[in-house]
């Protein structure tokens, strides 16, 4: 057994993706027979739920809270977190002292480059414009969550064997549940007589939510587009610029347990990112992506590389991104060819075996040894 720490800074509980990602890769750090341990500054929390409750998991690890000084009162947000950060690299450079440590794994840079170890791993969600190369110099590997951010890494100098891509992941038996979509959308509250196009996760630009709420104009009367997910603020801004669509329905944020069962109640799950970012285009790894191909239902994708290292004609339909037009079309496409939808959403929960939380983990261990 490997003592493993995990060094993450962020507040968490959190309702952002970011937290279920970190919980979920310490669960299967630790189902792999490592003693770990999950660093995190203290910091106000306006979740009050145990940290085991908010994200419905078993404490099989443990969790050690730094106390720092939190500058996020402060009106500007860049020198916020950035005099955040440094307290908490102070706050985690004092607790490693004398500590009899295997493995340092963390998602953040301004950590692991000040980290004097001889076993520390980064991984890697997207390249800051910033970036030097020499900011990995302490650093013994790299994971990065898709082949964009390893060929941007290998561009900025830094050694192919140094570098794993690890997609991100998702625990399939939570998504393939055994419920009907009737009885789902009675539970739920949802309309009976409509077909369903779902999206889930944050309302970010990049992410294409608006895309979609255009779309919903292009498809027919007896389709409802619903979206959930997204922060307080987001979703209120959402609501306003969208108020005078009539055929979708914006939900706001929902517990992560809770998702399967909307992924049920759906006909078709879209994945509408915009390629105008690089984060979008070339580099994410949605977690949603994997969600939905283990929910056994049809996905209609933007038709951008991020999507294609996964995503392929036999497991979805990609459409051409940014144009609420060509995403109305795919998502009449997936409704009215039956016989097709199930062929690719069953073609998708094949392929989505091999993205478990615990695969990848798996993955990466072999990577660090």
């Amino acid at each position: 057994m490997k003592k493993l720490i995990y060094i993450a800074n962020v507040r968490i509980p959190t309702e952002k993706a970011h937290g279920i990602q970190i919980m979920k890769m310490c669960q299967a750090f630790a189902v792999a027979g490592h003693d770990l341990t999950l660093v995190v500054p203290r910091r106000k929390n306006e979740i009050k739920k145990s940290i085991w409750e908010y994200y419905d998991q078993e404490k099989n690890f443990g969790i050690e809270y730094l106390k720092i000084t939190d500058f996020m009162k402060i009106v500007i947000p860049r020198i916020s977190f950035y005099l955040q950060s440094r307290s908490f690299l102070k706050s985690v450079l004092f607790y490693l002292k004398n500590k009899n440590l295997d493995i340092i794994y963390s998602r953040d840079l301004s950590i692991v480059k000040y980290l004097d170890f001889e076993n520390v791993f980064y991984e890697m969600h997207s390249l800051p414009r910033s970036f030097n190369k020499n900011d990995l110099e302490k650093v013994k590997g790299v994971i990065t969550i898709t082949k964009g951010l390893k060929n941007a890494l290998i561009k900025k100098g830094i050694p192919e064997d140094r570098i794993l891509v690890a997609p991100d992941g998702v625990d399939i038996e939570n998504f393939d549940i055994d419920i009907s979509k009737e009885e789902v959308r009675k539970k739920l509250d949802l309309p009976l007589n409509k077909k369903i196009v779902l999206y889930t996760g944050h309302l970010y630009e990049w992410k294409g939510a608006q895309i979609l709420a255009d779309a919903s104009e292009f498809l027919d009367e007896n389709m409802i587009v619903i979206f959930v997910g997204g922060t307080e603020k987001d979703v209120k801004e959402f609501r306003n610029r969208n108020r005078n669509k009539n055929n979708i329905l914006i939900l706001g944020d929902k517990p992560y347990s809770g998702i399967p069962y909307y992924l049920k109640a759906a006909d078709v799950l879209v994945l509408p990112n915009s390629g105008k970012t690089e984060i979008s285009k070339n580099w994410t790894s949605p977690m949603k992506m994997f969600e939905y191909m283990a929910s056994k239902k049809p996905i209609i994708a933007s038709d951008l590389p991020s999507m294609r290292e996964i995503l392929n004609e036999n497991n979805a339909i990609l459409v051409e991104s940014d144009n609420s037009q060509s995403l109305a079309q795919g998502i009449r496409q997936a409704l009215k060819n039956q016989d097709f939808s199930s062929k690719i959403s069953s073609q998708a929960y094949q392929d989505v075996q091999k993205y478990t939380w615990q695969k990848r983990v798996n993955n990466i261990l072999k990577f660090i040894k």
